[in-house]
């Protein structure tokens, strides 16, 4: 089934797009945490950053600043976060990849976060760290 986004991609649904090319698009969140809160997303429906192919990424790389620098020029904003979940676990609420930019006006308005860190276990890092460098391609 077709995601809200996918919707907004057909012009099913109406939406306030900001940008778009061939790849992608961005428009303003419905639901927004701060003046100016937009939205990219890749053109193909895929639920997650692992599952998007390079030519996407490439675009979402290209389109990401530009748009950033467009919301922070609209808003007189120059603090803002760059929001991206991955699952419902990680807080995903519509299962299309997508990437939240949203200004931060002030500390009580925009989004917060909260950041438990814990700290590195240094006998297991290296074990870690090989086993990511194997998963990359060459």
């Amino acid at each position: 089934m077709p995601t809200i986004f996918t919707k907004i991609i057909n012009r099913e649904v109406p939406a306030h797009i900001v940008y778009e090319d061939e790849h992608v698009i961005a428009f303003l969140d419905i639901a927004p945490l701060a003046k100016g809160h937009t939205v990219l997303i890749p053109k193909v429906e895929v639920p997650t950053l692992d599952r998007l192919d390079d030519e996407h990424a490439a675009a979402i790389g290209r389109a990401l600043p530009r748009v950033s620098r467009a919301v922070v020029e609209a808003t007189g904003c120059p603090d803002f976060n760059v929001l991206q979940n991955n699952g419902k676990p990680a807080h995903q609420e519509v299962m299309h990849l997508h990437f939240h930019i949203i200004p931060k006006p002030s500390e009580s308005e925009g989004l917060g976060v909260g950041w438990p860190a814990g700290s590195l276990d240094q006998e297991a890092a290296g074990d870690l760290a090989e086993r990511i460098k194997a998963g990359l391609p060459d």
